[in-house]
């Protein structure tokens, strides 16, 4: 049986959808029989059912930490917020360093004696791989899980932009090109483009996608009522998640609205739901709400059991990315969707990571700001639901496959 060493910043899944993925692949390494021990950094005492999980304490005695808490109270008191300057002049911020830190003393006492170090993270954060660079002895066991472009000058449009003193972001992950014995990316779009800009990626890169994991499911499950705004008679489409700058939802829902303007017998029995915070679009979408009674939106943060079982009830699931060349990123809502069996309405660009696994012959793809192929593709789909709502399942074994443990056991087994 192998060993695993998981090293994750956090495993509370209420903190965003990355840890929520994060959680479901520590758990089918578990579920796939490997032995797991789990360092996490989350600063609470969260336990995960069957896996054994350390809380990795934070160090309170160090010039980092005093630096970083004077650098708060500073900013508090004077409202001047330093943290670009500081940042130009060290690359990251005293709070990372602490946290790094942090991290790499509690792995020194680690006894475990793993054969696979693997570290996982959220956001722009990769804390987890900063430690475990400071330790050179673990880089001959170490798969770097990279989950998103960095630094942000990576990205591709319109997420792209440069961050204070950017290249010594750039040469933290050129060092970890040249150091992880193996990375790891969600989706073979985002493997490619890292690799592009890191060659080594190319040469120690494994494609691990997002999980799907039945220990949350089964949690998930149980004793969650759905909200009253939902009306499980209807034909209900479902947005759940941050719509972030440069991901807009205008098309999508000027294309339900020509829609329903071309169908107005759908009127009364249609639904589009939008649910997560909008700061960018959330005028807009209230304006939108306000016209018409067959569009619900929260501007806030959702518990992820009422969004489960909403993705399970509704009759299609939306995942919407950004007006783009390319879309790289395997969105972390996918695997859900998939195991909902409900149809699923992508609006993303021709090259995407959503488009390459649902196929190039999936009729419900168009990209975001095509109102009239959306309106047209909504259209076709509230035919078939009127005709029966089970004409709108998914019914893809192959991407359940590929979401699996079994495809996960397959991939650590071959190392």
């Amino acid at each position: 049986m192998k060993k695993i060493l998981v090293v994750a910043e956090s495993i509370d899944v209420n903190d965003s959808s990355g840890t929520k993925g994060r959680v479901a692949l520590i758990y089918n390494l578990v579920e796939a029989g490997f032995e797991v021990l789990v360092y996490h950094y989350t600063r609470k005492n969260i336990q995960l059912a069957g896996v054994d999980c350390i809380s990795i304490p934070e160090i309170k005695y160090s010039p980092n930490y005093f630096l970083s808490r004077f650098q708060r109270v500073f900013q508090r008191s004077t409202n001047i917020n330093i943290s670009l300057f500081l940042e130009k002049l060290f690359g990251f911020s005293f709070t990372f360093f602490n946290d790094t830190n942090s991290i790499a003393r509690a792995l020194k006492k680690c006894t475990f004696q793993p054969d696979l170090i693997l570290t996982l993270s959220k956001g722009a954060s990769f804390r987890p791989h900063y430690a475990v660079l400071k330790l050179p002895e673990l880089h001959n066991k170490w798969m770097a899980y990279i989950h998103d472009p960095y630094p942000f000058h990576f990205y591709p449009r319109p997420f792209t932009w440069v961050e204070p003193n950017y290249k010594a972001k750039e040469n933290f992950f050129l060092e970890i090109s040249k150091k992880a014995k193996f990375s790891a990316f969600p989706s073979q779009l985002l493997l490619e483009w890292m690799g592009s800009y890191f060659p080594e990626f190319i040469k120690t890169g494994l494609v691990i996608p997002h999980q799907n994991s039945k220990n949350i499911a089964q949690n998930l499950d149980q004793g969650t009522n759905l909200p009253s705004y939902f009306d499980d008679s209807k034909f209900n489409l479902l947005h759940a998640g941050n719509l972030i700058g440069g991901r807009s939802p205008k098309g999508l829902i000027e294309g339900f609205l020509l829609f329903l303007n071309q169908n107005p017998e759908a009127v009364r029995e249609s639904k589009l739901i939008l649910l997560g915070s909008a700061s960018n679009y959330a005028e807009m979408i209230q304006g939108y709400e306000c016209e018409k009674n067959e569009i619900y939106f929260y501007n806030g943060n959702v518990a992820f059991d009422i969004v489960y079982r909403l993705q399970k009830s509704v009759s299609v699931n939306v995942i919407l990315e950004s007006k783009s060349e390319i879309s790289p990123f395997l969105p972390g809502k996918f695997p859900h969707c998939v195991e909902a069996n409900k149809a699923i309405l992508s609006l993303a660009p021709y090259y995407s990571e959503i488009r390459r696994l649902l196929g190039n012959d999936y009729p419900y793809w168009a990209e975001v700001d095509q109102v009239d192929k959306i309106a047209e593709i909504i259209g076709d789909m509230y035919k078939l639901w009127k005709q029966n709502p089970n004409n709108l399942k998914l019914n893809r074994q192959d991407l359940v496959d590929y979401l699996s443990k079994d495809y996960l056991k397959r991939i650590i087994d071959d190392l």
